[in-house]
């Protein structure tokens, strides 16, 4: 065992071999400490050969063993060899416990595969095994995660009714689900009822509900519950500041989001890429381009590791408000930088020349993306088509129209709109009006 907690599995592994061949049969406590060793440093297949050769040699194998392995096949992302482990040891006549079953629900859950480990847990109550609160909360989570809201409170209510108090984990993973499909009142109601039940919220139940009140742009709720947390102790971390700095930036308020981005710092709180990408965007958005500037700035005196995303910002900033040719600088200067453009930032770009009446450019430019090593998206592809119609270009549109359909991508709601426009106008011949897009 001693070896086993020191990370010492071959030497482990070579003294229960040296016992083997002194006489001594290694006892249950000895192949379980060496099987857990085996799985927690990852060599599950080294435990696998080593529950057979327990087996060949007429060691009664339990419970714990198989558990053991099954969990760490589980977490090797090997659902279904570890469901297959489970069958064989029933078939062998040893039940599995609370433990192995938890480990496979998480499996499961953990690869979308919901549905499955509810099934589990139908078993485990015709087995009489009684689930705990770590296996309803693990699938409460999951079923909400898949948008499953429904079977997710069923559960919930499932955990209350078996006399089960849901702990903290479980209450957040019901308000996420809630804040997911835009349901605020019932995640409020959930965290209220958490509160009444002594289940005190943590600074994830907080940062869950302020972004579900930003996303619905209840900003004033969302500050409110940003200032309960501090008057509760809590010290906001840098995903609350990073939501509430994005909500005030989507509703308009870029200058309160200025000065929380300040108060961040004077706590304390160190501003992330994601912060200033945020702030970066906002001010870009209501036309603060100065600002924007000086800000790009600091993270250049402060030599963040700017990455593509931050960069995509400012040319999409610099074509918004008429400024192509920066934006084409950046755009160009990216390899110099060490970076290469992706889908989104030949996307900005290609709009930025159509909204500049540069239609010729924006047709060079995608043309040259697969040479430069990035493939146009269905984005890409509705763009093109979008600018060619406003431009008037009818059969260019026509032709990557035709080729979007092969690359197997489909018209969003703009582009069909503007192709039924066409139409009415009795501007597309009826020949090519088959290419003509459905509705996403």
């Amino acid at each position: 065992m001693g070896l086993c907690l020191q990370g010492n599995i071959s030497g482990a592994v070579s003294l229960v071999e040296e016992m083997e061949n002194k006489g001594y049969q290694p006892d249950a406590i000895t192949c379980g400490t060496l099987l857990n060793g085996l799985c927690k440093i990852g060599q599950t297949g080294v435990a696998i050969r080593l529950l057979r050769k327990l087996e060949k040699g007429n060691f009664e194998l339990n419970v714990v063993l198989y558990s053991t392995v099954i969990d760490s096949l589980c977490k090797d992302r090997s659902v279904n060899d570890a469901l297959n482990l489970l069958s064989e040891m029933r078939s062998k006549g040893i039940q599995p416990d609370l433990v192995t079953y938890n480990s496979l629900v998480q499996g499961l859950c953990n690869f979308g595969r919901g549905r499955e480990a509810a099934t589990l847990l139908n078993e485990m109550e015709q087995r009489k095994i009684m689930p705990n609160v770590r296996t309803f909360s693990i699938l409460v989570d999951t079923l909400c995660k898949e948008g499953m809201l429904t079977e997710a409170k069923e559960v919930f209510d499932a955990i209350i009714q078996r006399g089960i108090d849901p702990d903290i984990f479980t209450y957040n993973s019901l308000i996420d689900g809630y804040c997911l499909q835009n349901r605020l009142d019932e995640a409020v109601k959930t965290f209220n009822l958490m509160v009444e039940k002594g289940c005190l919220p943590n600074v994830f139940s907080y940062n869950i509900l302020i972004n579900g009140c930003c996303k619905s742009k209840k900003i004033d709720e969302a500050t409110r519950l940003f200032h309960e947390m501090s008057n509760k102790g809590m010290v906001p971390d840098v995903v609350t500041y990073n939501t509430l700095i994005g909500g005030l930036c989507r509703v308009e308020r870029v200058q309160t989001a200025l000065e929380l981005f300040n108060t961040m710092q004077a706590c304390g709180q160190h501003p992330n890429l994601e912060t200033y990408a945020t702030l970066l965007a906002g001010f870009f958005k209501n036309r603060r381009i100065a600002e924007a500037i000086a800000l790009f700035q600091e993270m250049e005196d402060k030599r963040l590791d700017c990455n593509i995303v931050i960069y995509n910002i400012l040319i999409d900033g610099f074509c918004n408000v008429g400024e192509l040719t920066t934006a084409r600088e950046i755009f160009s200067g990216l390899p110099t930088k060490g970076l290469h453009p992706d889908a989104r930032a030949y996307n900005i770009m290609i709009k930025g020349f159509f909204k500049n009446g540069l239609v010729d450019e924006a047709s060079e430019l995608f043309e040259k993306m697969d040479s430069n090593g990035c493939s146009p998206d269905h984005h890409t592809y509705n763009i093109l088509i979008q600018g060619f119609l406003q431009h008037r270009e009818t059969s260019k549109a026509m032709k990557y129209r035709k080729m979007m359909v092969e690359k197997g991508f489909s018209a969003n709601a703009t582009t069909a709109a503007l192709f039924i426009d066409l139409l009415l106008s009795n501007q597309v011949d009826e020949n090519i009006q088959e290419l003509l897009p459905k509705f996403e």
